[in-house]
């Protein structure tokens, strides 16, 4: 596949990408870290509160990243950011809005797949960036569309059943489109989106409902 920009450029935009947007990397990981701590300790209004941590991701990723920064070397990223932006929009109406997303911390198969795509997102993803030589600030943090993604589908996978098959769509799409980096740019860290892609799959298969009514937030 031949790309309409050099594996310099694209690191390069990492480089601009962070530089320009400091310190909101901090404050895009405390969000990660209040979203997990709301489906470990549950309230009332936890999962509109996920969501919305979720749809503020999504779009600053569709607006700040794609729109503003990696679109100066690939036209497609306008693209890019139109459906991230289309994510942000189903999180916030289905969970903030209509209030149908529920999260829980159950054991099992899928919170033990929950767990593992999250501490790669936060921990392992960065980790093995800087072993791979993609340093700081040339290197994707968090709140860019490769470990944001593994992140939600690992948000996701506490999903309370019914749920909307729609939240899903977006993440799905973007493990598809994001593990080829693994191959064409050299970011071997993004393999860990194959793993979110098929848990993201079994969430779509299993979640019981095209559209789900509200939940019992109880």
């Amino acid at each position: 596949m031949q790309l309409p920009f050099t594996i310099e450029q694209f690191f390069g935009v990492f480089r601009a990408y962070n530089n320009a947007v400091w310190p909101a990397q901090v404050f895009l990981l405390a969000l990660a870290i209040a979203a997990v701590a709301l489906v470990a300790v549950r309230r009332h209004w936890s999962g509109a509160a996920i969501s919305a941590i979720l749809a503020l991701l999504w779009a600053w990723l569709g607006l700040v990243y794609h729109c503003a920064f990696f679109a100066a070397v690939n036209p497609a990223a306008l693209v890019f950011g139109g459906v991230s932006l289309a994510g942000a929009a189903v999180f916030f109406w289905q969970g903030v809005v209509c209030r149908n997303l529920s999260f829980k911390a159950v054991a099992g198969g899928r919170a033990a797949a929950g767990v593992a795509l999250i501490i790669f997102a936060l921990i392992v993803y960065p980790a093995w960036s800087h072993l791979a030589g993609h340093r700081y600030p040339a290197t994707p943090t968090f709140g860019l569309p490769c470990p944001t993604t593994m992140f939600t589908i690992g948000l996701l996978a506490f999903l309370v059943r019914p749920y909307p098959r729609s939240v899903l769509v977006v993440p799905v799409l973007w493990c598809v489109v994001g593990v080829q980096a693994a191959f064409l740019l050299g970011v071997p860290q993004d393999l860990g989106l194959g793993v979110a892609g098929a848990v993201g799959i079994a969430l779509l298969v299993r979640s019981r409902a095209g559209a789900a009514s509200p939940v019992d937030p109880r």
